[in-house]
């Protein structure tokens, strides 16, 4: 196992959100709104996938969210990484190698074909599983990969991110309702934080993000989007 860099939260998530911004991962579009899978229209997108790209950049946060683990669960809890397709599959890849432990990943429904297998990977049933995302917004995709997890025969009381869109109050709640702890290095607070401190994005911009995450779905809803999400 390589050592995690255990570091403050708020030192984590100063550093993964100036990375976001160097890498041109936040993408701003107010006139031409981004849709997410749920439907939801954003003035805003981030593509944490731009950060496979960047090794130095990416073994960076990727030693950080061992540390993250180390400092709010404990590295010893956990027999075994998972990650969600697709988005999710490098980044429990490069965790699992951090910490140690077998690696597998989740699709999104069973193949119809051959096992019909929904897991893949050796699987021992009741290995207690962390589970890696790239992100999270309402929490759904990640109550999902859990439940499959947990239809093998897993323990799933865990899911790390790289970044929590953190915009419905209840996202994080549902989670803990399907009994997961969610856990991250950078919300979109601290993306604003370093943007704004640093100048590194466009004012009027931010301004309508900011518009946006006090109300995403009344600002989805006035831009052609849902207006509600059932998590």
């Amino acid at each position: 196992m390589t050592a995690a860099t255990i570091l403050p939260r708020e030192d984590v998530a100063r550093i993964t959100a100036r990375a976001l911004i160097e890498v041109q991962a936040v993408h701003l579009r107010p006139s031409d709104p981004f849709t997410y899978t749920s439907g939801l229209k954003s003035p805003v997108y981030v593509d944490c996938r731009k950060l496979i790209g960047y090794p130095r950049l990416r073994a960076t946060l990727m030693q950080m969210g061992v540390g993250a683990m180390a400092r709010e669960v404990g590295l010893e809890r956990f027999d075994a990484v998972a990650g969600g397709e697709t988005a999710g599959i490098p980044f429990a890849a490069w965790m699992a190698d951090l910490m140690g432990l077998p690696m597998q990943y989740i699709r999104k429904k069973p193949k119809g074909f051959g096992r019909g297998a929904q897991i893949e990977g050796a699987f021992k049933e009741g290995q207690r599983t962390l589970l890696v995302e790239d992100l999270a917004t309402d929490g759904g995709s990640k109550v999902r990969f859990a439940e499959a997890l947990r239809e093998a025969g897993a323990e799933i009381a865990h899911c790390f991110v790289v970044f929590h869109h953190d915009i419905f109050p209840d996202s994080a709640n549902a989670m803990t309702r399907h009994g997961i702890a969610l856990h991250t290095l950078a919300r979109w607070s601290d993306v604003l934080k370093v943007a704004r401190a640093e100048g590194a994005l466009d004012a009027a911009d931010l301004t309508d993000v900011e518009a946006f995450l006090a109300a995403p779905l009344a600002w989805s809803a006035k831009h052609g989007g849902i207006d509600r999400i059932d998590v």
